[in-house]
């Protein structure tokens, strides 16, 4: 079992690049099932949920492989297997090759999917809508058997602006001959870069990143290089961890305006930020302000994915601070390991109530999900004494390496096999 071994106490300096967005780049992944030519997916590092996508792309009979700090994927010998519990249990994002596998083959055959345990994570809005394209969908013990022969370019309101259900229907629908419709579609920058690719390989989607998309139906694509954009809820997480541990960390390769909503949370907390094309700065100094309330949203709203690492940042707060989860109803659990290092956080249903505390102290904590793993390594980076993270396999599944990015800052922060 490996642990995270920290020693906190100091700050945060230097600079960081981001790499390529872990949900930009599975719907990515999920996509190039529909293209029989080779596709390059650049700037992408072998993070665990990527490589149990690219485990399902080979199930398929497609080619998946790393090289020159890319990966090349080759679909033209895929076929429609099952997908089984064993390749889609550990990984949500497995239902993003429902709609691929559909569009392609016109049938398809994939378990329920896993990941982390934050709440309850439907999939009827993703289901739903690909039967308003004219699919005939059944659940035969956890298998959802579906056959998609009789496909037809429709209209699809969605209930919830769920990003995963746009993106699956926009790939159901890239073959379809006609236009077909999403509304209430969601508006993260991850679907805007989904459309990104399928256009560059000739598809013809619009209106990406707003309410309503359209995708007019194509007869083939095309392969091609493409660079996802830069990992928001990532360069987040070293934003927040900055904050908190005090220091002036630089982000190369990243858009600030994909963070406008954590941003101005960060100067409330009174944060000094400078923002470029491809960069941003933030300087702390002094000790953070509390936020009186914060809501997540979903985009452009505040996202559910910060939450942990800002509540983490306002353990240290002077003053108490507010944070209400309204899309997850089980995405608190790390706020018990955080209580263990001397945080005082009170949760009720939905809420969170973070006291600020002077000082942190050096625990033995354990991650049960992927952000509320990145939040422990955060406040024990600030913490006094040494920490030590268990569940690293969660941390491993949305963050590359994450201590050695947190060395480059100045971070003492190493991988170990046991606690000594």
């Amino acid at each position: 079992m490996s642990y995270l071994r920290v020693s906190g106490g100091g700050r945060l300096s230097g600079e960081l690049d981001i790499g390529a967005a872990k949900n930009a780049v599975l719907p990515i992944i999920a996509c190039s099932i529909l293209c029989e030519d080779e596709i390059n997916i650049q700037n992408c590092a072998p993070l665990s949920d990527i490589l149990a996508m690219l485990r399902i792309i080979r199930k398929t009979g497609g080619r998946a492989e790393y090289k020159d700090g890319g990966v090349y994927i080759n679909c033209r010998d895929s076929v429609p297997v099952p997908i089984d519990g064993e390749l889609t249990g550990g990984i949500r994002s497995s239902i993003f090759i429902l709609g691929p596998i559909l569009a392609r083959f016109g049938r398809a055959q994939v378990c329920y999917p896993g990941g982390c345990e934050i709440g309850l994570r439907p999939i009827d809005l993703h289901l739903s809508g690909l039967k308003k394209l004219n699919v005939r969908i059944k659940d035969e013990g956890g298998l959802l058997v579906c056959d998609g022969r009789g496909m037809a370019a429709g209209e699809v309101d969605l209930d919830f602006p769920s990003v995963g259900a746009t993106e699956n229907i926009m790939m159901a629908a890239v073959f379809l001959k006609g236009t077909s419709v999403i509304r209430n579609a969601a508006r993260e920058p991850e679907i805007v870069d989904l459309a990104g690719f399928i256009n560059a390989m000739g598809g013809r989607v619009s209106g990406a990143g707003t309410d309503t998309v359209h995708i007019e139906g194509v007869k083939r694509l095309a392969g091609r290089a493409y660079t996802p954009i830069s990992d928001r809820i990532a360069g987040g997480t070293f934003l927040t961890a900055c904050a908190m541990a005090g220091g002036d960390v630089r982000l190369n390769r990243f858009n600030p305006g994909a963070v406008n909503s954590l941003t101005e949370k960060l100067i409330r907390a009174g944060m000094r930020v400078e923002r470029g094309a491809q960069y941003m700065r933030i300087k702390s100094e002094g000790r953070i302000r509390a936020i009186h309330k914060i809501e997540t949203q979903p985009y452009p709203g505040f996202p559910t994915d910060m939450q942990a690492q800002t509540v983490a940042m306002l353990t240290l707060a002077q003053g108490a601070s507010m944070m209400v989860e309204n899309l997850f109803e089980n995405r608190f659990k790390y706020t018990v390991q955080l209580n263990k290092m001397g945080a005082d956080i009170t949760v009720k249903d939905r809420m969170a109530v973070v006291k600020g505390v002077k000082r942190l102290n050096g625990s033995v904590v354990t991650a049960e999900d992927l952000r509320g793993g990145a939040a422990l390594v955060m406040a024990a980076l600030a913490a006094d004494g040494v920490s030590y993270i268990g569940g690293v396999d969660h941390i491993d599944r949305g963050y590359y390496q994450l201590e050695e990015d947190f060395k480059r800052l100045g971070g003492d922060v190493k991988r170990v096999e046991k606690i000594h």
